[in-house]
């Protein structure tokens, strides 16, 4: 079974960063549209950003704009969400999701959970004083 493998979590401080990585020795990831997204507890889980496969267009919530960047790295098949200025509310589990269906309409589909085909496990970043 394909799985991907998210890290980079832990604790950090309001104002501060992480740089969280997505891997898999299963599948080649530039074929894929990479998103991330974040469950906080209560909460449904959510869009954080996403690169396409084919143009690797960025997409990002408008909550996490300006402070998270998206980038690939093919050759070490991994995909990174780097996260600056750092906040109480982007305390969640991370995850990181492949989709073989992107297309025209990624821009307004990208954040829909039910696009995407293979899922990791998470990985907890919590950001507390």
């Amino acid at each position: 079974q394909v799985q991907l493998v998210e890290s980079g979590g832990g604790l950090v401080q309001p104002g501060g960063s992480l740089r969280l990585s997505c891997a898999t020795s299963r599948l080649t990831l530039d074929y894929y549209a990479i998103g991330w997204f974040r469950q906080a507890p209560g909460k449904e889980r959510e869009g954080v950003s996403c690169v396409g496969s084919s143009d690797a267009s960025t997409y990002y919530a408008d909550s996490v704009k300006g402070r998270f960047t998206i980038s690939r790295d093919n050759a070490k098949n991994t995909v990174y969400l780097q996260m600056n200025s750092l906040k109480p509310e982007d305390t969640a589990v991370y995850y990181c999701a492949a989709s073989i269906e992107y297309g025209n309409n990624w821009p307004g589909v990208w954040a829909n959970t039910y696009e995407y085909d293979y899922w990791g496990q998470g990985t907890q970043v919590t950001v507390s004083s």
